[in-house]
């Protein structure tokens, strides 16, 4: 199994549109081979910083199916519009893909 995460530090006040745009979001994610399950995850509010930490938390069943999805025409799809939203951030997102260690 593999685990993609995208860590996006949302500006302070801009939560409930961040939200919102991945509520509403067409990824396609259930027609992609490979594909396990997705969760966007809040974490602490930064007040000092003014922002919001979220991270995008995906399974899939290898790192192929993860890599032949960032190659897809529904990839594509899903980020057409992510620029339209800078704004919303404090900088750009972090990614992190993990390998799990079976048998642990």
């Amino acid at each position: 199994m593999y685990i993609a995460m995208n860590r996006f530090k949302v500006a302070a006040g801009s939560e409930s549109d961040f939200e919102t745009v991945w509520r509403n979001r067409d990824s396609s994610l259930a027609e992609v081979p490979g594909f396990v399950e997705f969760r966007l995850l809040r974490g602490k509010a930064n007040e000092e910083e003014g922002y919001t930490l979220y991270s995008s938390h995906t399974i899939w069943k290898s790192e192929a199916d993860f890599q032949n999805w960032t190659k897809s025409e529904n990839f594509r799809a899903a980020h057409r519009n992510a620029g339209d939203r800078k704004a919303m951030y404090k900088g750009p997102p972090v990614f992190e893909g993990f390998n799990v260690v079976d048998g642990i």
